[in-house]
């Protein structure tokens, strides 16, 4: 199996046939990933968290969960996962709105124009930027319901597997954010890998 890069601040996806699995490393053990993943056949139907919420009962995935779809189909199945289980699925992925209200002006890399690029790449598109899975992103809920944004606990090599559940594009962005700290103390984000098995 050959490891693929997700570049630094970029995106990169994937055709993966139902039952084939996808690992994803955290090659550095920092660096927030984002995912999404869409039916190959038809993109107007994609990983739901509103509606995985409501199958699995809880926000954040475990080992064994069934992700589904907005037409409530499984989609994906988390069967492995080596870093501490932390991971969200309530920010929206970062875009040009996002980095504006963070003061930057001109043009940032964001996880939702990544996300169009990758899926461009395989001849796909999708009508809007989905709520992803962010893969190793510390996003703590205080007694008062306050969220904050943390680095990631998860370490070098860390990684999820994933089994497709139908025929999808899986679609990554390594998170381009280097103003709040989700990507490390220092603000920096990083490569990471998958592989398809």
């Amino acid at each position: 199996m050959a490891l693929i890069e997700i570049p630094a601040s970029k995106g990169n996806a994937a055709l993966v046939k139902k039952g084939q699995s996808v690992k994803l490393i955290n090659t550095h053990g920092t660096q927030v990933v984002d995912l999404w993943a869409f039916n190959s056949a038809d993109s107007s139907e994609f990983l739901s968290f509103p509606h995985t919420h409501t199958q699995t009962e809880h926000v954040i995935p475990k080992i064994g969960d069934v992700m589904v779809t907005n037409r409530r189909r499984p989609i994906l199945t988390l069967v492995e996962d080596t870093s501490p289980g932390v991971h969200d699925t309530q920010c929206a992925a970062c875009d040009r709105y996002r980095y504006e209200l963070l003061g930057v002006t001109g043009f940032h890399d964001s996880c939702s124009d990544n996300l169009t690029a990758a899926l461009s790449a395989l001849g796909l598109t999708a009508s809007h930027t989905p709520q992803p899975l962010n893969t190793f992103m510390n996003i703590p809920i205080d007694e008062n319901g306050k969220i904050a944004f943390k680095p990631t606990v998860s370490k070098a090599g860390d990684y999820v597997v994933l089994r497709a559940e139908m025929d999808l594009a899986i679609a990554f962005s390594c998170c381009p954010q280097d103003i709040v700290p989700i990507n490390g103390p220092d603000c920096t984000p990083v490569e990471c890998h998958f592989e398809i098995a």
